[in-house]
């Protein structure tokens, strides 16, 4: 477990990543205990410098070596790289934060989301698993509607914003609108299929049940963290020609019936969540008004008319922050509270 400490040394890993830069805003943002921050990542970034508290901060290339004297390291930096140097860390004593594929459903490691399950933290062995976007937003809001009415299972479809790729599908995502808009020839790069002016219904790849590895991921991620395996998921993700948030339709199935108004009730004293909901003024969650924004937020809470116990909703939430960024420091504020 983390030691108590006034400061911590924070590690950043894959520093100059979308992901990466938002854990250095975040860590700022919210005045974690930093004492000294370390930035690492690939060579072709050795030198480069970012500013924290402003103060310039170089970023070092990532080394099997440098974990020595490292309390926290946030990892996103992908799964090769998690799979190579977050059990170096933990091995120097550094606890592992990490934002990849990775180690998610390792039996041994705890995939958390604060709201959620923080007391799985108490059994960690050096690396902890940030759960995947599309997941951390969802059962931020599951949790309190299983207390209080246990779900016995969740359809999701998924809209998801190109920032979820990274910074080269968000330069795609620009580029192609540019193209189309001015009538040339589309540049095709980082998806299989244009997305300006476009919907995907493949995230990752396809897998011999004709799920995604996105699917799977929300299905058997959602279970972990829940800490339930009755409940049943059924995914269909989509990409969207949105910079950031992602947006997901749910339509939960309980075993209890629970009226929206309940619903709205107990979402509304439920942390990390907004509710957004006066459809009659139009009033419902856009990504564009929740890019920037922490909290998770829901609208057009619905009864689900086609059977007895159920609910339709819409949530939205930044896929950076709550989806990554933020729900990694979040994870680190609770290590330090549990020290």
């Amino acid at each position: 477990m983390l030691k108590k400490k006034n400061e911590y040394v924070v590690a950043v890993v894959g520093a100059t990543g979308a992901v990466g830069s938002e854990m250095i805003a975040t860590l700022e943002r919210r005045n974690f205990p930093v004492g000294k921050l370390r930035l690492f990542a690939s060579e072709r970034s050795e030198g480069k410098e970012l500013e924290f508290h402003g103060k310039a901060v170089k970023v070092e290339v990532l080394k099997e070596d440098v974990f020595a004297g490292i309390d926290i390291a946030l990892f996103s930096a992908g799964g090769e790289r998690s799979k190579t140097f977050a059990p170096h860390a933990a091995r120097a004593g550094c606890v592992v934060i990490d934002n990849s594929a990775q180690w998610r459903m390792d039996p041994e490691v705890p995939l958390v989301v604060p709201e959620v399950n923080p007391h799985d933290l108490k059994w960690h062995k050096g690396i902890i698993a940030n759960p995947n976007c599309s997941t951390i937003q969802m059962v931020v809001v599951l949790k309190p509607l299983h207390d209080a009415a246990k779900i016995k299972r969740v359809v999701v479809t998924t809209f998801q914003s190109v920032s979820g790729t990274g910074m080269k599908a968000m330069e795609e995502l620009a580029t192609q609108t540019a193209e189309v808009l001015n009538m040339k020839p589309v540049t095709l790069k980082v998806y299989p299929h244009q997305i300006a002016f476009n919907c995907l219904p493949q995230i990752d790849v396809f897998l011999p049940n004709g799920y995604t590895k996105e699917e799977m991921k929300m299905i058997n991620e959602t279970t972990k963290i829940m800490g339930d395996d009755t409940i049943r998921v059924t995914a269909t993700t989509v990409r969207v020609p949105v910079f950031r948030c992602h947006s997901e339709s749910l339509n939960i199935e309980t075993e209890k019936e629970i009226a929206p108004n309940e619903v709205r009730e107990v979402l509304a004293g439920a942390p990390g969540i907004v509710v957004f909901d006066a459809p009659e003024k139009s009033v419902y969650p856009l990504a564009i008004d929740v890019a920037g924004k922490d909290d998770t937020y829901v609208g057009r809470i619905r009864k689900d008319e086609s059977i007895d116990c159920g609910i339709n909703m819409w949530i939205v939430a930044d896929n950076l922050l709550k989806g990554a960024a933020l729900n990694a420091v979040q994870i680190a504020e609770k290590l330090v509270e549990m020290a």
